[in-house]
């Protein structure tokens, strides 16, 4: 078993019908903590050694947060840059995170064919999230494709249902610990893996 941490950063989460669908259940869910960083630091000033005992006690880190301007709210920038500290997260001695897992959850209001060369927004997702990996390989951690659901302004209440369960599907498949790395890493999305059915939890 897997316990999996999602560090959540919206701050306008009462706005978002997309993001509170996906939370919502969760606790329901074993081995999975949520840790929303806009309501533990309204202030921004974050407990670093709390948010290191979580990353320490904890296999799956998932950074969850709409894409804003192409990358994440505030918060989560300053979760980085204060919590994975040289000689504890990366650089000299800095083993604390080897081999632990994670990956980007991302709500975008662009559909998924924005996102590709030639197109409105010019690159992919993954291309966008670039610093992402760089900072888990930096970190020594295993970085894995990102879960995105797009164009949640479009979304029917049949479609957000279908992203909810995926989600609520991907999280129960990473606290099982039934899944193998390489296969996941074909795929651009973590969606593509579940819907497949290679990621669909055999019961």
């Amino acid at each position: 078993m897997n316990k999996v941490l999602i560090l959540f950063a919206h701050p306008r989460f009462e706005k978002s019908k997309t993001n509170q669908a996906l939370l919502c259940g969760i606790d329901q869910i074993d081995g999975v903590t949520l840790n929303d960083l806009y309501e533990q630091y309204p202030d921004f000033n974050i407990d670093v050694e709390r948010e290191k005992e979580l990353l320490l006690t904890h296999e799956v880190i998932i950074w969850h947060y709409p894409l804003y301007m192409y990358s994440a709210p505030a918060m989560l920038k300053q979760w980085m840059d204060w919590v994975l500290e040289y000689g504890w997260a990366h650089g000299s001695g800095g083993n604390a995170l080897k081999d632990k897992i994670v990956f980007n959850a991302l709500t975008a209001g662009g559909a998924r064919e924005s996102y590709a060369a030639g197109q409105h927004n010019r690159f992919s997702i993954r291309e966008f999230l670039i610093p992402f990996e760089q900072t888990g390989a930096l970190c020594k951690m295993i970085y894995l494709p990102p879960f995105v659901v797009h164009g949640t302004h479009m979304l029917t209440h049949q479609q957000l249902a279908q992203q909810v369960a995926l989600y609520h599907e991907l999280l129960r498949r990473l606290a099982s610990g039934a899944f193998s790395i390489e296969p996941i890493r074909q795929y651009d999305y973590l969606n593509d893996w579940l819907l497949t059915g290679q990621g669909q939890a055999k019961r």
